[in-house]
């Protein structure tokens, strides 16, 4: 677990429990007494008030009303958050949308400028549509974490992606593609990208993508992906 995750796992159990010891905190997220009072530290600087009760059964507390000062989302954080609330609109299943929206239209806003454009370059690569219903899903899978950040930085440089591919047959080959899009076909999410070795387009399923890395090579050109009728840009969804 890296630092940002240990410092929100930290937030989330003083908010969830109340009070802490560091020792059960350290337990929590899997690190040393030593790592969780820098974590500590390190949030205190960012604006959390978090404060301490000495004694042999004392421990930390965070004050309900604190907040953080400095914002810390991620692009790839506020995308799956859009891309999350997109494939549950196109799949019709998105209670309480007006507040989901509201709540990311905030988020936006405290973004710099900078990421608003990597927002908005990665948004470009998003294409929503429809599952048919003769493809079998039985074998669907759970997809890796490190697949966003690692897209991130592959679509956003242009960079190729390296990873093991299984195929429905279950043989698994190593693959190095040029990422053009992703697709979200509900329940189902795919990479779209340029094989150069088959020199055509390639859909890869998401939860049978293990291992990804980006290429430090040089950057490849950006292709029209060719889809079918009914898949659409995310940013043309209607609110």
């Amino acid at each position: 677990m890296n630092a940002r995750h240990r410092q929100d796992a930290i937030v989330r159990c003083l908010r969830r429990n109340g009070t802490s010891t560091v020792a059960d905190l350290a337990e929590e997220v899997g690190a040393s007494r030593r790592t969780v009072l820098r974590d500590i530290g390190a949030l205190r600087d960012e604006g959390f008030v978090i404060q301490s009760e000495p004694g042999r059964g004392g421990g930390l507390s965070l004050d309900p009303q604190s907040v953080q000062t400095t914002a810390r989302l991620s692009v790839a954080e506020v995308f799956a958050l859009l891309i999350s609330v997109a494939s549950m609109r196109a799949a019709g299943n998105l209670p309480f949308s007006g507040l989901a929206d509201a709540g990311l239209a905030k988020i936006e806003k405290a973004l710099p400028a900078d990421k608003i454009r990597d927002l908005r370059r990665f948004l470009d690569c998003l294409y929503v549509g429809q599952l048919s219903p003769q493809v079998d899903i039985s074998d669907m899978g759970q997809m890796e974490p490190a697949l966003l950040p690692e897209f991130e930085t592959a679509f956003l440089q242009r960079l190729h992606l390296r990873f093991q591919y299984r195929d429905a047959k279950g043989a698994v080959t190593s693959r190095k593609v040029e990422p053009q899009a992703m697709l979200i076909l509900p329940p189902l999410w795919y990479l779209v990208a340029w094989d150069p070795e088959r020199n055509d387009f390639r859909h890869f399923r998401m939860d049978r993508i293990t291992r990804p890395e980006y290429v430090e090579d040089a950057p490849f050109r950006r292709r029209k992906v060719p889809f079918d009728d009914g898949v659409r840009p995310i940013r043309r969804l209607p609110s």
